[in-house]
């Protein structure tokens, strides 16, 4: 039996098509009558004057029924949603709201996808995992181009909601690459099927880690004594952070083997997950530190070639007509040069003596001091930089473009410089996004394509920019750099610390290790590790509870 609803319902939607379909029935009845005046008139040829009204209702008919069957076309073909009803505008503010959530999420299964994908690297070489890894390339790929979108939108350029929803579409289209290729990434590790064999890779790697992040101590002790503290400035706080994310992996695998004891595999398939990514990351953070020294002594020998060049530009300047920015650009690299000069360790000494004139072993001690000193500056590569932002004011003051072995020999300098930079705030970003937003990364994504914008000039190929352009590159990308690495600590000192008093997880919640974290101080995960894939399966191993439990004192080593 129908209800009385139902049948309401029904003759109302009856009634509408009937009015609606009413000036079609009117305009084919007075068309039928029409014909039928005409055909009666040709039968009595006397009576023409009698068509004058039936032709005039035709032509009306006719008439209403174009006109409605144009609106109803018309009607269809705009009609957008079931009801026909307009769909309404997202609000600018919502949109932008959204397209940087995507961006901050999908840059995070990027992250995330690629530190999984080394360890299946390693489990089943590269050739197994061609296929995964191209998918992560080109879901990379879309990212990049709509973080350079984001990067445009701030800098004021093309229409904003234009490009907010392109981002939302090119994010949408990287997360959408690397969900599909998730069940298949899964059946190749098959982690679930060799949770034991995986638990003794992860334990052999974190044990190497260990004495990795043991030799970083003595790396960091060298650079304190040698240069200044600016110069270590872009790996301060690195080996505490890897020292955490061991603690933590250490933790985890031993509730792994536990769990695969046990024969709970699922919860041992998630603790492997969240020890495989600490201790990526504590790599990170202890390679860092090595690529930082060794940026430093190469930023050290390339300093005097950079002083002597500077110096021959100082002198070409000085032979040009006197301008008033020239003259100033002039005196600011004199007074650059005369401070770089300047030799540390050298007050009060003089032919390996001391101060008193003997030779002492005090004495041997100041000039092994000085001869330290003589090496380099207290921050090589800041002097590089500053060496470079003179003479690019001098470039512009005398109208003169880089060219030749010295323009490339700047550029060699410059990228060593941005290499650096950028590299740092890869690293800080990397191992804090569980912190930082949209606006560090953009400028990051930024950096990070000028750099590779300023090495094509190193390679050959017609694509390769001209020397002016790829130095200009290779400043932007160091400033970019920088300005990500500032944004990121501002984003990760507003959001606070999320350790708290016997909680375990809080290095791994700020690293971004574990999903779903509530954005309070002093609170534990809410999900379980992130794992190869999109916004719709990084989550899918599960494990939350294993990790919103605090520690438990049999859990330690």
């Amino acid at each position: 039996m129908t209800p009385p609803t139902r049948r309401h319902q029904s003759c109302r939607a009856a009634a509408f098509r009937a009015v609606r379909r009413a000036p079609v029935a009117f305009g084919a009845v007075l068309s039928a009558v029409a014909l039928g005046a005409v055909a009666g008139a040709g039968r009595d040829r006397t009576a023409t004057g009698d068509l004058a009204l039936p032709l005039i209702a035709a032509v009306a008919a006719v008439a209403v029924a174009v006109y409605t069957s144009v609106r109803r076309r018309r009607r269809t073909r705009t009609r957008t949603t079931p009801g026909g009803r307009v769909p309404t505008v997202v609000p600018l503010d919502e949109l932008d709201r959204r397209a940087r959530r995507l961006l901050v999420e999908t840059d995070d299964c990027v992250r995330t996808s690629r530190e999984e994908l080394r360890w299946a690297a390693a489990q089943l070489g590269d050739e197994a995992i061609r296929g995964y890894a191209q998918a992560l390339e080109d879901a990379a790929s879309e990212l990049a181009t709509a973080f350079g979108m984001r990067q445009r939108l701030d800098e004021g350029e093309g229409g904003a909601r234009a490009l907010l929803e392109e981002i939302v579409a090119r994010c949408g289209a990287a997360g959408r690459r690397l969900d599909a290729q998730a069940p298949g990434f899964d059946g190749a590790r098959a982690l679930e099927r060799t949770a034991r064999e995986a638990l003794e890779r992860a334990e052999a790697r974190s044990r190497e880690s260990v004495a990795r992040v043991a030799q970083t101590d003595d790396t960091l002790t060298g650079l304190r004594e040698r240069y200044a503290l600016s110069a270590c400035l872009p790996v301060a706080g690195h080996q505490e952070v890897a020292e955490d994310r061991l603690s933590f992996a250490a933790s985890c695998l031993h509730q792994g083997r536990r769990a695969a004891e046990r024969g709970e595999t699922g919860d041992a398939t998630a603790l492997l997950r969240a020890a495989e990514a600490a201790v990526g990351q504590a790599d990170l953070l202890a390679a860092g530190v090595a690529r930082l020294a060794s940026a430093l002594t190469a930023a050290a020998d390339a300093l005097p070639g950079a002083l002597t060049a500077m110096e021959t530009d100082l002198a070409r300047a000085a032979a040009e007509p006197a301008r008033t920015d020239l003259r100033t650009r002039t005196a600011q690299g004199r007074v650059l040069v005369a401070e770089l000069r300047r030799e540390p360790g050298r007050e009060g000494v003089a032919d390996g003596k001391d101060a008193s004139g003997d030779g002492t072993a005090a004495g041997e001690r100041e000039a092994e001091d000085r001869g330290t000193a003589d090496r380099g500056v207290l921050d090589p590569a800041g002097a590089l930089r500053r060496i470079e932002e003179v003479t690019a004011g001098l470039d512009r003051a005398s109208q003169r473009r880089p060219e030749g072995a010295p323009a490339l020999d700047r550029l060699d300098r410059a990228l060593l410089v941005a290499r650096g930079s950028v590299g740092a705030a890869s690293d800080y970003v990397t191992t804090h996004r569980g912190a930082v937003g949209c606006e560090a990364r953009t400028r990051l994504a930024e950096a990070e394509r000028r750099l590779r914008a300023a090495e094509r000039a190193g390679t050959p190929g017609s694509a390769a920019p001209a020397p002016a352009a790829a130095l200009s590159d290779a400043r932007e990308a160091d400033a970019f750099g920088r300005r990500a690495r500032q944004f990121a600590e501002r984003d990760v000192r507003t959001y606070g610390t999320p350790y708290g008093e016997g909680l375990w997880t809080g290095g791994a919640v700020l690293g971004g290790i574990l999903l779903d974290a509530p954005r309070r101080p002093g609170a534990p995960g809410d999900g379980g590790p992130a794992s190869y894939g999109g916004p719709a399966t990084r989550a899918r191993r599960g494990g939350a509870d294993l990790f919103r439990r605090r520690k438990r004192a049999d859990d330690r080593i």
